[in-house]
């Protein structure tokens, strides 16, 4: 079969190879019906995550069709049009059970190495890196789905899979970002990076009720979209995202902050961002956290500070003391998928949201390198790219 396959920091190829088979009776083989490129990859691409190998297989968000079962698997048939979240989970374990299936016990088959790295495991991920186990990814023709009766979503005729596809990873994940804020009606909720993880998360807490949303980025068309989705926006090119949030909070600040940047903030005019690429490129610090320092320094007292963006390492200059003076709360993780799912497929079905709106590129699974470089570059105004193979 064709996959995308890692071959070191921004050299990703559209490879043969082989065909995935049946390993464990709760197994699943999908034909990928669509895949997408999602903001995470790009710490793969830019080479920032520990534990990748050449000819690693990317891809985590991906749906299809079930075109063979394991003999132990008994809830999916052949045939059946499947979303496959991106964290892989028994179902059976202690934390999956209390729903916390991004840290489940058992799926990440190289938990030795993730034990001595985080302290305990996490969840294995599709075509994520070594420390989650090393699975093949969803940017393929074919995919195996380890645990398939416990994850994969069944989709419901009559909803096409750009309705859908997200369901596997960036609506939970902004959902969740939302979620954990536990917002109140009368709070404002800064929303830090207007990708696709920030523009659900901004839709999220619009849903959720909250008395008003802003999102901070540099990109107008992603800022277009966020303002669609019901956003105040600000442009840190332009203005003081500090200035611009106390003014809209009367100098109080937001009660809850996401951030849905991560380890690579694109921030250039200020200090701590200089100090953090000057580090990074002498390899004394993995990460660049100017959004965490942000929203340490602009939350309100008291407040919640939720973190769906991806760190990979170490950070330096966290103004921990004054996280701790203030009283703040920090939310984070990677995304408890199938907590979601079931809720989130309710609203697509009911027109509450189409997800699909994020979707600016549609393309072959063949021009993936390319639209890797492309959505990397944020040319064309990149936000979400699809793939057909």
């Amino acid at each position: 079969m064709k996959a995308l396959c890692y071959h070191g920091k921004h050299d990703i190829r559209y490879d043969t190879v082989p065909d995935p088979v049946i390993e464990d009776p709760r197994d699943a083989i999908i034909k990928v019906s669509s895949c997408a490129i999602c903001g995470s990859d790009l710490h793969l691409y830019d080479g920032f995550m520990p534990g990748m190998k050449s000819g690693d297989i990317l891809g985590h968000e991906f749906m299809g069709e079930v075109v063979e079962v394991g003999s132990g698997n008994r809830r999916l048939k052949v045939g059946e049009r499947v979303v496959i979240p991106f964290t892989i989970i028994c179902g059976e374990c202690e934390q999956c059970r209390r729903g916390n299936y991004s840290v489940c016990e058992r799926s990440n088959r190289n938990k030795d190495v993730a034990d001595k790295v985080f302290g305990h495991t996490t969840a294995g991920l599709f075509g994520y890196t070594h420390l989650t186990g090393g699975y093949a990814g969803g940017q393929a023709e074919y995919v195996r789905v380890p645990y398939a009766d416990a994850s994969a979503v069944k989709v419901p005729d009559g909803l096409t899979d750009e309705q859908v596809l997200f369901l596997g990873d960036i609506f939970p994940t902004g959902w969740q970002a939302a979620a954990q804020c536990e917002i109140e009606p009368t709070d404002t909720v800064a929303v830090w990076g207007a990708g696709p993880v920030g523009q659900f998360a901004v839709r999220a807490a619009v849903m959720i009720g909250a008395r008003q949303v802003a999102c901070i980025d540099n990109v107008p068309e992603r800022l277009a979209m966020a303002e669609a989705g019901g956003a105040i926006t600000i442009d840190f090119d332009h203005e003081s995202v500090v200035e611009r949030l106390q003014e809209l909070t009367r100098g109080k600040g937001p009660e809850k902050c996401i951030d849905a940047v991560g380890l690579e903030s694109h921030a250039t005019r200020s200090i701590d961002s200089v100090y953090d690429r000057i580090k990074q490129a002498m390899m004394l610090e993995t990460d660049r956290p100017h959004v965490l320092r942000e929203m340490i320094y602009v939350c309100r007292p008291a407040g919640v500070l939720s973190i769906p963006g991806v760190y990979g390492g170490l950070l330096d200059k966290i103004p921990f003391g004054a996280a701790m003076n203030k009283g703040l709360t920090f939310r984070m993780g990677q995304t408890h998928v199938n907590r979601w799912t079931d809720d989130l497929l309710r609203r697509i079905q009911e027109g509450e949201i189409d997800p699909s709106f994020v979707i600016t590129h549609t393309m072959g699974l063949e021009a993936g390198p390319e639209m890797y470089r492309t959505f990397r570059d944020k040319h064309d105004s990149c936000i979400k790219v699809v793939l057909k193979p």
